[in-house]
C-alpha cells in the first residue's frame, strides 16, 4: 500500500518541481525628466494711483516713495533641478506721454531697487543701471516668489511731468541643465 501512495504522489511532485532549461528574461525600463523652471503664476500687477506728494508745500509734486516702497506682489513657480537660477531686471517707470526735453527741475523717470524672494534666497536689480541683476542659485523648488520694491527716487527730485508711467520687474528661472541633455 505504501507503494501505491507513494507512486500515486509522483504525478503531483512532477507537476511541482520547475521544468528543466527554464530561463528568465528581464525588460528594463528607464526614462528621463527634462531640468526646467515654470512659472504657474506668472504675472502680478502694482497699480498704486498718484506717484507725488499732494498738499502745497515745497515737496508737492515730487515723488512719494511710500507709494512703491515696501511694495510687494507674488509670482509662483518652480525649478526642478538642483542648478536652477534666478535673475532679476528691474525697468525704471517711465512717462509714457511726455515728449520732448525734460525741463530743469521736473522729472519723468522714477528708478527703485526690485528684490526677489525664493526658496530662502534673494535676488536683486536697480533700475539705475540697465541690465540684470547677479544670478541667484535657487536650486530646487517650488513656491511663492515675492517681488518687494525699494528705495523709489527720481534723477533730480524734481517735479515729476503729469502723465502716465510705466515700469517692470522682470524675474527669470533658469533651469542650468545640471546632467546629460534631455532626450
Amino acid at each position: 500500500m505504501r507503494k501505491l501512495i507513494y507512486l500515486a504522489g509522483l504525478p503531483i511532485l512532477a507537476l511541482a518541481s520547475p521544468a528543466f532549461g527554464q530561463v528568465t528574461g528581464t525588460v528594463d525600463i528607464d526614462g528621463s525628466v527634462a531640468d526646467r523652471c515654470l512659472f504657474t503664476t506668472d504675472n502680478a500687477v502694482i497699480s498704486v494711483g498718484e506717484l507725488t506728494l499732494s498738499g502745497s508745500g515745497t515737496t508737492a509734486g515730487k515723488l512719494d516713495a511710500s507709494k512703491l516702497d515696501g511694495e510687494t506682489r507674488t509670482l509662483v513657480g518652480w525649478c526642478n533641478g538642483t542648478a536652477a537660477t534666478m535673475e532679476v531686471e528691474a525697468l525704471p517707470l517711465l512717462n509714457t506721454d511726455f515728449v520732448g526735453v525734460v525741463p530743469a527741475g521736473f522729472d519723468t523717470r522714477v528708478d527703485y531697487t526690485a528684490t526677489a524672494d525664493a526658496n530662502s534666497l534673494s535676488g536683486d536689480d536697480t533700475s539705475l543701471s540697465a541690465g540684470k541683476g547677479s544670478a541667484v542659485a535657487v536650486g530646487l523648488f517650488s513656491g511663492n516668489i515675492d517681488v518687494t520694491l525699494s528705495a523709489s527716487s527720481s534723477p533730480t527730485n524734481g517735479l515729476l511731468v503729469a502723465g502716465g508711467y510705466v515700469g517692470q520687474v522682470i524675474v527669470t528661472l533658469t533651469p542650468n541643465i545640471s546632467f546629460g541633455s534631455p532626450e
